[in-house]
């Protein structure tokens, strides 16, 4: 019997044996994946950071001649704050009639004042809250015979956008990534004090509740005990009438 020789069989070319696969590709192909996943959450941090830090108002509004209008801004205790204000000039160029100036006035819930400015044009004011609660921001313009109306450019920051990052940046010689951090860390801790801050608000509006609800059951006990003697003040006057009419 004459044995038959197998034939080999030609590799064809373009094709992998599927067991001997080069162990280094496996790397080479998850390697980009930790890459990209990094890149996310670095990307997803920055975009945290960038919501979060907004915790200021910039805003631009007309104030007619003869009236007031004030703004106010919750600030929590020992809460850094920041503000510039400045009059928009419609006529570049020129200079701002005499007249188009402002009043400014910036108070504490308790009516301290912390900034005050008589017939300015611009200014600004700093500092850090003594008090929890609304603080106030007034500005008034002047009363004239021919009516104007003043456009005004506000800014106020309070909490972590108070700081300037960028003194920061150069006074500790940090990178990016490292100033980036520390936003979201002192937005964080903002954050956290602002939710024991709303628990406390919350829990003295619980107190008041109670004390409401237990103020109104006691007038209500009291509103039905005179309900009761003046009906019964009533049956007794009619009783006596009728008695004394002879009727009963």
């Amino acid at each position: 019997m004459r044995l038959k020789k197998k034939k080999k069989k030609k590799p064809i070319p373009g094709l992998v044996d599927p067991n001997k696969r080069n162990p280094t590709s496996q790397n080479q192909r998850f390697g980009p994946k930790t890459t990209m996943s990094e890149s996310k959450i670095i990307i997803n941090m920055f975009v945290i950071v960038g919501l979060l830090s907004i915790t200021g108002q910039s805003m631009r509004f007309e104030l007619k001649s003869g009236h007031t209008k004030c703004i106010s801004e919750d600030i929590k205790n020992n809460a850094m704050t920041i503000g510039k204000y400045s009059l928009i000039n419609p006529n570049e160029g020129y200079p701002l009639p005499d007249n188009h100036k402002v009043t400014v006035k910036v108070t504490s819930p308790h009516g301290n004042s912390y900034h005050s400015g008589d017939n300015v044009e611009s200014g600004n004011f700093a500092f850090t809250a003594a008090e929890a609660g609304d603080y106030s921001a007034c500005f008034w313009a002047v009363e004239d015979k021919n009516a104007f109306t003043l456009t005004i450019d506000f800014e106020w920051k309070t909490g972590v956008a108070a700081k300037d990052w960028s003194k920061v940046a150069k006074k500790g010689q940090v990178d990016t990534m490292e100033l980036e951090l520390k936003k979201l860390y002192d937005t964080v801790s903002s954050i956290h004090e602002e939710m024991f801050y709303l628990r406390e608000r919350e829990e003295e509006m619980q107190q008041l509740n109670r004390q409401t609800n237990s103020r109104m059951a006691i007038l209500s006990f009291f509103s039905l005990i005179v309900c009761v003697s003046v009906a019964g003040l009533q049956l007794w006057h009619l009783k006596t009438f009728f008695e004394r009419k002879k009727l009963l």
